[in-house]
C-alpha cells in the first residue's frame, strides 16, 4: 500500500493570512517542496506576483495564521468575534 502523502491539495490551493505580509493577504501555493518528513508551500501573493516566500505548510493549520480560502476583512474579523465568544464560553 503507497504511504499516504501529506496536504495532497497544497498545490494551487488559496489562503488569506491573518496579518499583512509584505502588504497582502491573500496567496495562492505556486509550489511545494518536500524535505525529508517536512514540507514546505511556496506562497505567491494574488495582487503582485512578485511577493513570494516558502512556509512551513504546517503553518497553514494554524488557525490564528491563516485560513483557507480567500476571506474578506468582515469574514476574518466574524471569525475572530466567534473564537472569542468560544474562548469565554469555556
Amino acid at each position: 500500500m503507497p504511504k499516504k502523502q501529506k496536504f495532497p491539495y497544497l498545490l494551487g490551493s488559496k489562503w488569506t493570512a491573518r496579518h499583512n505580509n509584505w502588504g497582502w493577504r491573500h496567496f495562492q501555493v505556486v509550489n511545494r517542496k518536500d524535505k525529508g518528513k517536512w514540507i514546505f508551500a511556496e506562497m505567491v501573493a494574488s495582487c503582485d506576483p512578485s511577493v513570494r516566500f516558502w512556509i512551513n505548510a504546517q503553518q497553514l493549520k494554524d488557525s490564528t495564521l491563516w485560513s483557507a480560502g480567500w476571506k474578506t476583512l468582515q469574514e476574518i474579523a466574524r471569525t475572530e468575534e466567534d473564537s472569542e465568544y468560544f474562548r469565554n464560553v469555556d
